[in-house]
């Protein structure tokens, strides 16, 4: 590991150990530490229209981070925890208020979808495609691949069981490749 990254781990370490005593300070320092990367992902989630929706979800996330920093058990990245926190707190959201469901997305790009044809698509021409899918298979598929949860954490957060995330995930995947072979190939 470079000087850089030592130096960025250390200070992320105090960052961390002052929100466990409750500095504001160092609250602050995380919240702009994560802001972007966070509400990018809310961002996905949200209809783009409701920024306000996206920014109050985004704001629950962190408070739950700041509340439940002390279950971060230095295993794994703290990146990859605070991205399952907020995560979380979309979901919670979306369970909440049944009628936010319609205005939020649960998609994004899939890593591997037949590159010749998806490389000639728009990004908001491949979300389009993503959006068709059924509910939960749109929710496991953006779960699986945009936000790298295993089928262990998608079966528990959904309370469906690994086999039923598999399914869904190996279905959005033969859905999406379909459609983009209608569109480039019929």
């Amino acid at each position: 590991m470079n000087q850089i990254g030592i130096h960025q781990n250390e200070e992320m370490e105090a960052i961390i150990k002052g929100c466990l005593q409750g500095d504001r300070t160092a609250q602050e320092k995380l919240y702009r530490y994560f802001y972007p990367k966070m509400m990018s992902m809310v961002k996905r989630y949200t209809n783009y229209h409701e920024y306000h929706l996206a920014e109050e979800i985004l704001n629950n996330g962190f408070l739950k981070v700041f509340q439940k920093i002390d279950s971060y058990g230095h295993k794994g990245s703290f990146e990859g925890w605070v991205r399952k926190v907020i995560y979380h707190s979309i979901f919670d959201f979306v369970r909440k208020n049944v009628k936010y469901r319609e205005k939020v997305v649960f998609v994004d790009k899939e890593q591997r979808i037949e590159e010749s044809a998806a490389s000639k698509m728009q990004y908001d021409d491949i979300m389009k495609l993503v959006q068709e899918l059924p509910t939960n298979t749109r929710v496991v598929f953006n779960m699986y691949v945009m936000d790298g949860f295993t089928h262990k954490e998608i079966s528990k957060t959904l309370d469906i069981s690994e086999g039923t995330s598999k399914w869904h995930l190996h279905e959005g995947r033969k859905v999406l490749k379909e459609k983009i072979r209608k569109i480039y190939y019929s």
